[in-house]
């Protein structure tokens, strides 16, 4: 394989578990609830997903895992921060602590090791014509991609995703409507934690076996992302393409004259970049972060 298709096919794959989590980030701060707890979902995600296929060897049921870990953790986040007005910010921290610890302490009573689990066992792809790409590619970045189109119809194209969209910005016109902004919010929290659950399940899935604290920063970086990308999903994907960019770019550097700590610093220091150049040019919602009450 050459070296230029080996650096697009890293690139895509490691913008797969950001896209995803950005995706869902998109639909949650649109309806105007900031979701720093991203981070966490995808270490749950993929800690649920590890756990399922390695009990049963389906990947169906460790995918549906890791949607429902990702909800689990996403529904949390939506009763602390919606039902009892705590700070969004310190809501999603205070998940990110949790997942890290529950995590750590459920490898501990399933395997008897707080650092990574068992191989995980799946089926490898077939060795047809396309096997090769999908090899390359895994099923979850191609969903990964078509998320992206599937995202901009929801939230652009469709009555649901004005109302969203409504919620971020004018809560209180969405209720003046008769529309419940509560239920609003809570529909995009949850379909944020089923999405960034899958980027999880592509972290341990994608590399055998959970480990301690694998998401390493992308719940953030994602949020980077999202922030650059405008909240628009076309934004979003060429943001996280960027981004997976920079973190592919380490395994071609690692072998150049440059330092490995400066080379495995670089995709945190995009990230930083990034987000210097975005402040004054990204509009957030008008009422993200902001509680909603109907007194």
């Amino acid at each position: 394989m050459s070296l230029l298709l080996g650096l697009l096919f890293g690139t895509l794959r490691t913008a797969t578990p950001l896209l995803f989590a950005g995706l869902g980030g998109m639909f949650s701060e649109r309806a105007g609830v900031v979701n720093i707890a991203l981070e966490g979902i995808l270490l749950v995600g993929a800690f649920s997903a590890a756990a399922v296929a390695i009990a049963t060897g389906s990947l169906p049921l460790a995918l549906l895992a890791a949607v429902l870990g990702g909800l689990a953790l996403a529904a949390l986040h939506a009763l602390v921060a919606l039902r009892f007005g705590v700070d969004q910010i310190v809501s999603g921290i205070a998940l990110n602590m949790l997942a890290m610890g529950s995590t750590e302490f459920m490898m501990w009573v399933l395997y008897g090791s707080g650092a990574n689990s068992p191989r995980i066992a799946l089926a490898a792809p077939g060795a047809g014509p396309l096997g090769w790409l999908f090899r390359e590619l895994p099923p979850l970045t191609w969903l990964a991609l078509l998320a992206v189109p599937a995202a901009a119809w929801l939230l652009l194209g469709t009555p649901f995703g004005l109302r969203l969209r409504a919620a971020g910005e004018h809560p209180e016109a969405v209720e003046s409507l008769g529309l419940s902004v509560p239920r609003l919010r809570l529909a995009a929290v949850l379909l944020s934690g089923a999405l960034a659950g899958l980027g999880g399940a592509f972290l341990s899935l994608g590399a055998g076996y959970f480990v301690k604290n694998m998401s390493a920063g992308r719940g953030y970086i994602a949020l980077a992302a999202l922030i650059f990308g405008r909240w628009r999903p076309g934004g979003l994907l060429a943001a996280t393409l960027l981004f997976g960019f920079a973190e592919s770019l380490q395994g071609q550097l690692q072998f150049a004259w440059l330092p490995l700590r400066f080379v495995q610093m670089l995709p945190y220091l995009l990230t930083m970049v990034a987000l210097a150049g975005a402040i004054g040019r990204s509009r957030p919602p008008a009422a993200l972060g902001r509680p909603f009450s109907r007194d």
